[in-house]
């Protein structure tokens, strides 16, 4: 009794197990899947696998600006090449050979170089880098100084204020009221309180503008987009592509690794007693890992073909065109649980024929209309984007403002809570802040 007791505890342990991993999988993108397999041929000696030899069709890869947004322009098989344009230690190297420095005063520099973030600022102190290079600290200020006086101008700066103050000064000298801006005012500046800064510093409207327009000409992250490696890419998961005006499904997983069972250590189970235990157990492993992604599959593909169902509008139109759709809508629609959905669209790309998109991106929210439609809060989105791109700039609409044409002219009901949360998803300052002076 206490056996069978110990026996269906560990089966119910080995299911669990298995059910997390299998969870996992589902959420996997190609790309995490692909390492996921590898991982799993190390662990597992009956688990051999055959590289694939196709290489990512040009076609399959979208270059994704920052925010992986949509995108309709292939990569030039000409990015992939190496790239010449120089990196940023590179860069700044080479211009450090122009310097008449000594060596210690060249490792210094260097390490500096190193030590510098994305955007080309130092987030270290002087006392920092002297404990760390046994120096003094003086030493280091004057190294710094020598960093900032390289290009980009701004590079080496300590923080953002330090980086704007260098670039005034090399593009604006002379200019004191920039400078006193930035160390004292820019908060106000930036958040466009124009006649509170007019009051601060007994200036005109007018001479605030020409500050504001003299400011928005420097760049507080320097190197930020300057040196790339090369252009983001992303490998879609499952393209949709249109054939003869018939919607196809296909899962992008020509880049994993084919999943062979190794012949030679499955046969050791008949020859060699004491290892027939040890063989079963993983021949199970990689029984469950072959269904488990033969399954991912089938349900990745089963919900993107109701995807297709639901939004073809979408598929050639674009976002403009997207439906309201939620994860329960499609997972009632082929019988899955809503976490299924999930997961198996989170962190997943889908390329279609009005381009690439994050598949989480598809499923929006509700908005009731007057003629008791629904319109998609990606659609509302870009409604108010265009209202604000033809906005008066002197008379820019506030978000209520926003919320009251929506409804009068599209029939669309809003909040002025909504309208400020979608503005803030895409990026958009408030009506005051976009407020431009004449």
């Amino acid at each position: 009794m206490e056996l069978g007791l110990f026996q269906k505890q560990t089966m119910n342990l080995v299911m669990t197990t298995e059910l997390r991993q299998a969870i996992a999988l589902l959420q996997y993108n190609t790309i995490d899947l692909s390492q996921f397999i590898q991982e799993q041929a190390v662990e597992n000696p009956l688990i051999e696998l055959e590289e694939q030899t196709t290489e990512p069709r040009f076609e399959d890869v979208r270059h994704v600006p920052n925010a992986r947004t949509s995108t309709n322009s292939d990569v030039s098989p000409l990015d992939f090449i190496a790239n010449d344009q120089p990196d940023l230690y590179d860069d700044l190297m080479e211009q450090a050979q122009y310097l008449n420095i000594n060596e210690q005063e060249r490792g210094i520099l260097q390490y500096l170089i190193l030590n510098l973030d994305d955007h080309g600022l130092l987030p270290l102190t002087s006392a920092e880098i002297a404990d760390q290079l046994t120096v003094n600290t003086e030493m280091v200020d004057t190294c710094i100084a020598m960093l900032q006086r390289l290009e980009p101008i701004g590079v080496g700066a300590r923080d953002i204020y330090e980086c704007l103050l260098l670039q005034a000064t090399y593009y604006y000298p002379g200019d004191e009221l920039l400078a006193t801006v930035i160390e004292h005012h820019l908060e106000a500046l930036a958040n466009k309180k124009w006649k509170e800064l007019a009051k601060r510093l007994n200036i005109s409207l007018q001479d605030v503008k020409q500050l504001y327009e003299q400011m928005i000409t420097l760049n507080p992250r320097p190197c930020a987009g300057l040196f790339n490696s090369g252009p983001d890419v992303l490998y879609p998961d499952v393209t949709v592509e249109n054939v003869n005006g018939t919607y196809t499904v296909s899962l992008n997983d020509h880049y994993l690794p084919k999943i062979h069972l190794n012949e030679t250590y499955m046969s050791l189970k008949d020859t060699n007693p004491s290892a027939s235990s040890y063989i079963k157990d993983h021949y199970r492993q990689y029984q469950w890992l072959v269904k488990s992604i033969e399954q991912r599959k089938a349900t990745i593909i089963k919900i993107t073909n109701t995807i297709i169902e639901k939004q073809r509008p979408f598929l050639e139109h674009g976002f403009s065109h997207l439906h309201p759709m939620t994860l329960k809508e499609v997972a009632d629609a082929i019988g899955m649980h809503e976490s299924t959905v999930s997961r198996a669209t989170n962190n997943k790309v889908i390329q279609t024929p009005s381009g690439s998109y994050e598949m989480s991106r598809l499923f929006t929210s509700k908005l009731g209309t007057s003629d008791n439609s629904n319109a998609s809060s990606a659609q509302v989105k870009i409604l108010l984007k265009q209202l604000i791109d033809n906005e008066d700039q002197k008379k820019p609409l506030s978000d209520q403002k926003l919320a009251e044409h929506v409804k009068k002219h599209n029939g669309i009901t809003i909040s002025r809570r909504t309208v400020a949360k979608y503005r803030e998803e895409l990026n958009i300052l408030s009506s005051s802040k976009r407020k431009i002076i004449s």
